[in-house]
């Protein structure tokens, strides 16, 4: 019995930024502001807005790791309890009904985790398995739902909690100017999701198909965190959309002809947005799509790349949609990873 999604909730901080209010914060940062090339990536990257953990102006002064992370604990406990409790409430499930609770995030540190502190406040029961994973960067989202419907078919009686927290802005160091600096800034914002899984059990919600995991050898360089006084400094490259064309498109291929699929089988797919580059090399990917990746482009427009949580905030309107088919499930995250999954409607 495959797993089936019961319910979605997905939240965002209650501070919010225009992509022209962070380049004229990031303009304060220099004397003479910023360069007229380097401003102008602001207005090309397909983002309006973001939501982020703290005001604006906090961003302005330096933190340590230790500052950052305490804001991480506070804003994300906050975040993923908003989440749980409203994917709960649409399942119409209670905290007790929830057999394990899968969490991924890799912005900040818990320990013990985030979920572990909110059994008792939300009512969870004290023998709930709580999965912390810590890593997975973007692809979190698909590389999370895999693993929570793993637990699911090991044992199709289980309620699943899934859940993920990023507060990518706390990684922002003010008056860094270097290139993956400025295009970080451009682009990663917070947010949260949770989706609750089930056995099936006469629920008619979208089913879990086929998940796969592709890591290419010798690219540590393409993404991730590098750590240092001040916390997670990012690891970017400015070359992933050509590996999107190059290298991620013919993996997809396989794994769409491994399960008795073809692209031209899928309507519209949720993808994890990465940039606006990274979406036109998705396009061109899926150009049997008259209209493109509108749903994706829609939510980088109004949330930026939130990580992990972004690829449901893509799931999440496209289900609203209520079409039938297989839906097709994509991100790219450290490793470098690709992430793929079906989800059967």
């Amino acid at each position: 019995m495959n797993p089936r999604i019961l319910s979605m909730a997905t939240a965002v901080p209650p501070f919010s930024v225009t992509q022209h209010a962070v380049r004229d914060h990031m303009a304060s940062a220099l004397p003479g502001g910023l360069p007229p090339r380097i401003a102008a990536i602001y207005d090309t990257t397909g983002v309006d807005c973001r939501h982020i953990a703290q005001p604006p102006q906090a961003y302005l002064q330096p933190a340590d790791f230790g500052q950052r992370n305490l804001v991480y604990l506070d804003v994300g406990q906050s975040l993923l309890e908003r989440v749980a409790g409203d994917a709960l409430a649409r399942a119409g499930l209670e905290a007790g009904n929830i057999d394990a609770i899968v969490c991924v995030s890799s912005t900040g540190i818990a320990t013990p985790s985030i979920p572990s502190q909110m059994l008792a406040g939300m009512g969870f029961r004290n023998d709930v398995l709580v999965l912390p994973l810590f890593g997975y960067g973007c692809a979190g989202g698909v590389l999370g739902l895999q693993v929570a419907g793993d637990l699911v078919r090991a044992q199709p009686s289980r309620n699943v909690l899934l859940l993920t927290l990023e507060l990518c802005s706390l990684a922002f160091r003010f008056g860094d100017l270097t290139k993956k600096a400025i295009i970080a800034s451009t682009l990663f914002a917070d947010g949260a999701s949770a989706i609750v899984l089930g056995g099936g059990g006469g629920g008619d919600g979208p089913a879990l198909g086929a998940f796969a995991q592709h890591t290419w050898p010798n690219t540590r360089a393409m993404m991730g965190w590098d750590i240092d006084n001040i916390g997670l400094g990012l690891v970017l490259s400015r070359d992933i959309p050509a590996f999107v064309r190059d290298e991620f498109a013919p993996v997809v291929d396989g794994f769409l002809a491994h399960n008795g699929m073809t692209k031209g089988d899928l309507a519209e797919p949720a993808c994890h947005p990465g940039g606006r580059k990274v979406v036109d090399a998705l396009e061109s990917y899926f150009d049997h799509l008259p209209l493109g990746l509108t749903e994706t482009r829609a939510v980088l427009a109004d949330y930026g790349n939130m990580s992990s949580p972004t690829v449901h905030f893509v799931l999440e309107r496209i289900l609203a949609q209520g079409r039938s088919g297989p839906l097709l499930l994509t991100a790219l995250g450290p490793g470098f990873t690709g992430a793929m999954g079906v989800i059967h409607r």
